[in-house]
């Protein structure tokens, strides 16, 4: 791997580490998660015990890292392709809405719970009729005294079988379309609470993926984050980290399947030579190396940037669209190199084509992402 300024000797080591709990604690298990539909709850605990859930937040709410070590949990899962764990959207997503807009009183209760593994976070924005529109949110949240009622239907929840927390996007004025909205922390053991069945997808099986169903839920004043009416400028602050989090799997998505194409085109024979002896393969591999290189140079700069808190919305959306088109193109060619087998579940290329092709529509959708570059051009 080419030499990475943007990561210190800390870095290194914790990502040496990382590397040891995935080959112990994931890599033996992880079809048959798959199978199930499901990660189990004692994977997060050992996770939270090594250290990996919440890297950038201080202690107690995490271990004390930054955004370099949580790009480490990033990468190293996507790059030994193991897409379907939701750390991420707990530690990278849910985790940092928490700590910035929570209450002392809502740190308190679920950060330290979430960084040992203890509690599993969700964030519940997309509805049946309101995904990059949130405009169309119709989930809405009363005030009656000290509490909201909240009443809404929430679909495609990643984590949502296992979340014990969910942060919840919801209207208090549906006729100020999205200025209306408001955060909520909402525990999914509060009455009024249910949980669809999970959701049968076309990649990421070992992902819990369900709706969440709210019906007059009692929701604590004091678990609104921040100010009422503020959520769309919430959601729009903490987008820059999220699509640069996306962005980071996407590209180490990418690489890692190039290394175990190169490994497979080296010992599979085809009209009596190895593949990688055949011109073609090996412009395949060039492409894909050259592209994979360069976007990797783009995504350090943004993370160095992130790290110093000043990744601009603008330059985190064309981290996004670079990363997920060019895994979904260079995923694409890899499986064409192994023929037949590249469309088995055997050969983990097919797993990660399958897997990568979500990773183009959350977070912002290929299509948001050129219309937000282009209003910025």
């Amino acid at each position: 791997m080419r030499e990475r300024p943007v990561f210190r000797e800390d870095h290194a080591l914790f990502r040496d580490q990382v590397r040891r709990f995935i080959d112990a604690q994931i890599a033996p298990h992880y079809a048959q998660w798959e199978r199930d539909g499901i990660t189990p709850r004692s994977l997060w605990r050992a996770a939270g015990a090594a250290g990996l859930l919440n890297c950038q937040l201080p202690e107690p709410y995490g271990p004390g890292g930054d955004d370099g070590h949580a790009a480490c949990v990033i990468e190293e899962l996507a790059r030994a392709n193991f897409l379907g764990i939701g750390f991420s959207i707990h530690s990278d997503m849910v985790a940092p809405y928490l700590m910035r807009y929570g209450s002392d009183a809502v740190r308190e209760a679920w950060l330290p719970k979430m960084a040992r593994g203890e509690a599993i976070g969700a964030i519940a924005m997309t509805e049946p009729g309101a995904g990059s529109d949130l405009k169309a949110i119709r989930t809405r949240a009363v005030r009656q005294g000290e509490h909201y009622l909240l009443n809404g239907q929430k679909t495609w929840i990643t984590n949502g079988s296992n979340a014990d927390v969910a942060v919840v996007v919801a209207t208090v004025a549906p006729e100020l379309g999205a200025r209306g909205l408001s955060l909520f922390c909402v525990d999914t053991a509060l009455p009024g609470v249910t949980r669809g069945a999970p959701m049968a997808k076309i990649g990421q099986h070992a992902q819990d993926t369900s709706e969440l169903f709210f019906q007059d839920v009692a929701v604590p004043v004091s678990h609104l984050l921040g100010e009422e009416q503020r959520g769309f400028d919430y959601l729009g602050e903490q987008l820059a980290a999220e699509r640069l989090a996306i962005a980071l799997r996407a590209a180490a998505s990418a690489e890692g399947m190039l290394e175990q194409t190169i490994a497979y085109v080296r010992q599979r024979k085809a009209f009596g030579r190895p593949l990688i002896d055949h011109q073609n393969t090996r412009f395949v591999l060039a492409d894909a190396a050259s592209r994979l290189a360069m976007l990797r140079s783009f995504l350090d700069q943004c993370l160095g940037e992130q790290m110093q808190g000043r990744l601009q919305a603008t330059t985190a959306a064309m981290a996004k669209l670079n990363a997920t088109e060019t895994q979904g193109q260079v995923l694409d060619a890899l499986l064409q190199l192994h023929g037949g087998y590249g469309y088995s579940s055997e050969y983990g290329i097919g797993r990660a084509w399958a897997d990568a092709r979500a990773l183009r529509i959350f977070g912002g959708s290929s299509e948001i992402l050129r219309e937000i570059i282009g209003r910025a051009l």
